[in-house]
């Protein structure tokens, strides 16, 4: 059998298990096998029911119908390659998602399962797969694994998946149950069929022992004695008439026992799809000691040996092409042992690089680990201390490209070294080769604006200025600068033009920054004064929405700090520090941001029901939000106007 590399395992783990169960909902189930029940004489374990079942003549499996996979119009697919998941036409990377950050997230803060209720569901999760294990199984073993899944289902962390895993095997009992009614029926059918051929053959021999006796007795009495042609008519008409009677009820009996032949295979193929669906969905959800669970009941219970998955041709030969294996319930067993082995192996390696101090590679295999084992023990029961280590190195990164974004060079320079000392093998090269590029050409516009200082070219040193500005907004440099050409010029005239110039560049904060020197200039100018005027009163408002964001943050109000900030970044875009602040807060609140931006994206595509959902979810995380608030009375109004 072809042997699959660990890059390609956790392809077929993420991918593939997502595509094969999503895709198995609605295919046109394979060509029912002759003899899919129990045997006839086989008894079911004692705890199965004795008694009520279903007839079982529903289709066994979904029709032919195919309305396409719920999970979008194309097959999800995964490169492991460069981590990028191709889902529904667009491309997005595994590690690097808002939805992934904030479940992600969510685990590294949340504490380690070792609670003595912890330790009992593991024990009784581990009883009932050492009760089902292939040299264990027999009736009783079963019958006792059985009876522990309702125990399973008390814990919280099981989310009653026990209880889903009993319920499937009570059905299939139920139904095996019924097969054996049908087949007994079915010989009882056919006894009485057998009587019935006894009964029409002997009633046409009736006819010609009556024939030969009036022929006989007529001899005898010579022509008299009443008409026995008459008579002779009579009693062939009866005997014609309860051997058709008896033709007919051999044919009603026939087509009864064609009945519950098909019957008895619509159960067998029903009760197995419905089974292998519950398979399928547990491995999709990752819950690999319920597959483990539920492919071992289901070898218990379907005891014909036919493990193969009802699934259609395209959802075959995707399984067959992906994993090189076909499509049974032992592939989706042996699949979910080599997930749990390579997630064991996966979190022993993240704390391998841990010790080693190598935080970027621990946390990437610490996140490869998660997303293909969130519930495999060794996950859950990692030690918060651990996970948090990987959680502060991963703010950081974030909060570095944030920093790369809107600029801040010093800010990110001082990341890239705090990077640098925690984590041994983070890769500085690029960022510092942006940060150290971006400064040197910002140092070489600043130089040819002073210059240009110098010789009074104010054209010149206006688009220097300009473009060092782009370049690096918070460049110190701009501020020593501005400083130098005010002591080479008249104070009052050089203010004005330095206000000049900080307003083409649209540099308002270092215009609020600058005030107290602008005020004094600007007052023999009206027209630059309310200039000046209007843009100390946006600053003003910006800086108190920063300082009310502050409070909010102080009062771990993250998602109404960022929703303060945003309201004001949507009319002062350009700020540095506005901007550095948004970027700070948004890691912070971002499930109520990712939420919110979602129900606006879905108001844009006017999916009315969905965006309406998605900001009363919002309102739910921060009832005081006025993004969601207006959002909600939008949609309100356009689902019932007001002249309605």
């Amino acid at each position: 059998m072809k042997t699959l590399p660990p890059d390609r395992v956790r392809a077929l783990c993420v991918s593939a298990s997502l595509v094969i169960a999503s895709l198995s909902y609605g295919q046109v189930p394979d060509a029912p096998h002759s003899g899919g029940g129990a045997p006839a004489g086989q008894s079911a374990p004692a705890s199965q029911p004795a008694q009520g079942s279903s007839s079982g003549n529903g289709s066994g499996g979904g029709g032919g119908q195919k309305n396409g996979s719920f999970l979008g119009k194309d097959v999800p697919t995964f490169d492991p390659g460069n981590e990028i998941m191709t889902w529904d036409g667009k491309n997005w990377n595994v590690n690097n998602n808002r939805i992934f950050e904030a479940r992600f997230e969510k685990y590294l803060n949340a504490p380690e399962e070792t609670k003595a209720v912890d330790q009992q569901y593991q024990l009784v999760i581990a009883k009932i797969l050492n009760l089902l294990a292939p040299s264990n199984a027999t009736v009783q073993n079963v019958d006792a694994a059985f009876g522990l899944l309702p125990r399973g289902s008390n814990f919280e962390i099981d989310a009653h998946l026990c209880d889903s895993i009993a319920d499937a095997v009570y059905s299939a009992w139920k139904a095996l149950n019924a097969q054996n009614r049908l087949l007994a029926a079915n010989e009882s059918l056919d006894r009485e069929r057998t009587q019935e051929y006894w009964n029409s053959q002997h009633a046409s021999m009736g006819d010609t022992v009556r024939d030969a006796g009036s022929s006989g007795n007529g001899k005898g009495k010579g022509g008299t004695g009443g008409n026995p042609n008459t008579q002779s008519t009579l009693e062939i008409y009866e005997d014609t008439m309860r051997a058709t009677e008896h033709t007919k009820r051999i044919v009603e009996i026939e087509a009864q026992i064609k009945a519950n032949q098909v019957k008895r295979e619509l159960n067998s193929i029903q009760a197995k799809v419905e089974f292998q669906a519950l398979i399928l969905q547990l491995f999709m959800q990752r819950r690999f000691q319920h597959v483990l669970m539920a492919t071992r009941f289901y070898r218990a219970v379907f005891t014909d040996g036919d493990t193969k998955l009802n699934v259609g041709k395209d959802t075959k030969d995707l399984f067959e092409k992906s994993s090189g294996m076909p499509p049974t319930v032992g592939t989706l067993d042996s699949m979910a042992n080599e997930a749990i082995r390579d997630v064991r192996e996966g979190v022993q390696a993240y704390l391998y690089l841990l010790d080693k101090q190598e935080l970027e590679s621990a946390s990437k295999r610490l996140a490869e680990a998660f997303i293909e084992g969130e519930y495999v023990p060794e996950i859950r029961t990692l030690p918060r201390e651990k996970k948090r280590q990987a959680l502060e190195f991963t703010h950081k990164s974030y909060q570095l490209i944030s920093a790369l974004d809107v600029k801040d060079y010093t800010l990110a320079q001082t990341l890239v070294e705090d990077l640098t000392k925690t984590a041994k093998d983070f890769d500085s090269s690029k960022p510092l080769g942006l940060i150290e590029t971006s400064k040197q050409i910002a140092a070489m516009h600043i130089a040819k604006a002073r210059n240009a200082a110098l010789k009074g070219d104010n054209q010149t040193l206006e688009t220097e200025l300009t473009a060092a500005t782009e370049i690096w907004p918070r460049n110190p440099a701009l501020v020593e600068i501005s400083t130098q050409i005010f002591k080479t010029g008249d104070v009052q005239q050089k203010a004005v033009i330095d206000f000049e110039e900080l307003l083409s560049q649209k540099n308002y904060r270092q215009i609020y920054e600058d005030r107290a020197r602008f005020i004094g200039a600007l007052g023999f100018y009206p027209d630059k004064a309310a200039k000046l005027k209007e843009v100390l009163q946006n600053m003003e408002t910006i800086e108190v929405a920063i300082m009310r964001a502050d409070e909010m943050v102080r009062q771990n109000n993250y998602p109404g700090a960022w929703e303060s900030v945003e309201k004001i970044a949507q009319q002062f875009p350009d700020d540095t520090k506005l901007s550095k602040t948004r970027a700070d807060l948004t890691p912070h609140a971002a499930d109520f941001v990712r939420t919110l931006q979602d129900a606006q994206d879905m108001e844009k595509r006017d999916q009315i029901g969905a965006s309406l959902a998605l900001y009363l979810k919002a309102k739910k995380i921060y009832p005081a939000s006025d993004f969601a608030g207006e959002g909600v009375d939008r949609l309100v109004k356009k689902i019932i106007p007001d002249n309605t």
